[in-house]
This record gives C-alpha cells, structure tokens and sequence, in this order.
C-alpha cells in the first residue's frame, strides 16, 4: 500500500488520471510519469475485470497508487478487484446514504463491513501477510463515492459524514446533464453544486474530487478546494500525441508542396 487514504487525511493535493484502454502497457506509462493516484475504469473502459489484474501488477513497481473504478456497487463487483490488490474502490451515481453505505460495506471485512474473507489472494500475497492486511484495511483502503445525481446533492451531508467515506467525487459531464445543463461547467447552477459538494466534505473532514480535460482548469477546482484531481487518461493522452505528430507531419508535407 501506498498510504494514499493517509496522505488525503493530511490534507495533500493528489494528482491522478483515467486509465480506460484496458493496457497493461499504458498503465505502467502512466504509473511512471509522476502521478500520484491512477483509476482503472470499469464502468466506461475499453477493459474488463480480466485486464485489471495486469494493470495493477504492471502499476505495482511505480510509485502510483491503483485504484479501480466498478461498474456497480454489488459487493461482489467490489470484493474481486480488492482481492486483486486494489488501494480503493470509486463507485458511481451515489444517490443517497443507504446506497454509499453499501458501497462502504463492500470494502471491508466484518466487524467493519461485508467484504467476504479469501486468504490466497494477491492482495495479501497469497495469504503470507493476510493478518497484516486485515488490520490495515480499515486505514489504507480508499471509498470514493460519485456525486453526478441531483438526488445526491440533496444528501451531501449525510453521505460525507459516514465513515468510510473518504472522497466525494463529482462526475460533471453527469452531474451537468442532470441539472439540464450538460457541458456548461460555468454555469452557476454546476459552480453552485460544486461548492456545496465540497462544502459538505470538509464539513466532515472528508476529501474533494472532480476529473477534468483541460489543465488550465486545474487552478478554479483548486482553488474550489477541491484537493483530489484527476486530469486526461490513457486514451486521451496517445489520441493528443498522435494527432499532434501527424498534425506536424501534414504541416511539413503542405509546406514541401507548396515550395
């Protein structure tokens, strides 16, 4: 583990990313270039849970930490990629407590939750260091719940203030389209929701998260206090760099023409 949920809980900005091609190649890129969270995305990415497995051995020599975005929150959804070795779990559409609660639930084994128990598993590598694993969990597994529902941001304070519950992380293509207003990230009534997302959470000493494509937005989420951001993924970066080269190479073609 990577002390990710401690470094949140001491108030440090965290840089992260998607990684949604499903490559195990792109995530070890990925894991080296200096970020400090990566998310492997099983709701929206090219991958499945038989990829995951891969990416997380090949982020496992880097200092990024892996965390695994599930399609649902069904525990067992949330118990396999744990086992896989996982650092934290991201769950989408959170409406309300009772559904971030079963998220929380699915992350830890009992008393805390009701995660099902398998020594011989790579997380606590094949049962070698299950007993260290088990006391840790609690300390080190990282519950990020999405806020993109317009329900939800009418249960911000119930929601942040229950314990495993480490980030609230706003989905704003998501949470735009809800509020009728999809793509406008200016728009008072996203910037009015983003503040009480983030007013809640520190409210219960609870973390911030939005993803964004842009850095130049980095400064107004930051400055939003939002301390957990996610920029570009692994798609975006290799459909930037390959037109940006091809772009230089017509150039250079149409200026050979031209002469």
């Amino acid at each position: 583990m990577k002390n990710l949920k401690q470094r949140l809980k001491h108030g440090e900005t965290l840089h992260g990313c998607w990684l949604n091609l499903g490559s195990p190649l792109t995530a070890e890129i990925v894991g080296l270039s200096g970020f400090d969270w990566v998310l492997i995305d099983l709701e929206h990415g090219a991958g499945t849970e038989k990829d995951v497995l891969a990416q997380l051995q090949a982020l496992e020599h880097t200092s990024t930490s892996a965390l695994v975005r599930v399609e649902s929150s069904e525990s067992q959804r949330i118990h396999r990629v744990l086992d896989m070795g996982a650092e934290g779990i991201m769950c989408p559409k959170i409406n309300n407590p009772d559904e971030a609660r079963k998220v929380i639930s699915g992350l830890h084994y009992p008393p805390h939750g009701n995660r099902g128990v398998a020594k011989m598993v790579r997380a606590s590598q094949f049962g070698v260091n299950f007993d260290a694993y088990y006391q840790a969990a609690p300390d080190t597994i990282l519950g990020i719940v999405q806020i993109e529902t317009a329900e939800a941001l009418n249960h911000l304070d119930e929601i942040a203030a229950i314990d495993g519950v480490d980030v609230l992380f706003i989905g704003p293509a998501d949470l735009t389209m809800e509020l009728g207003v999809f793509g406008q990230f200016d728009h008072p009534m996203f910037r009015e929701a983003v503040q009480n997302i983030v007013q809640a959470a520190q409210k219960a000493g609870k973390a911030t998260g939005i993803l964004f494509f842009n850095p130049t937005d980095y400064k107004r989420y930051h400055a939003d206090g939002i301390r957990f951001l996610a920029c570009g993924a692994d798609a975006t970066f290799v459909a930037d760099g390959a037109r940006a080269i091809a772009g230089r190479l017509k150039a250079f073609r149409d200026e050979g023409s031209q002469g």
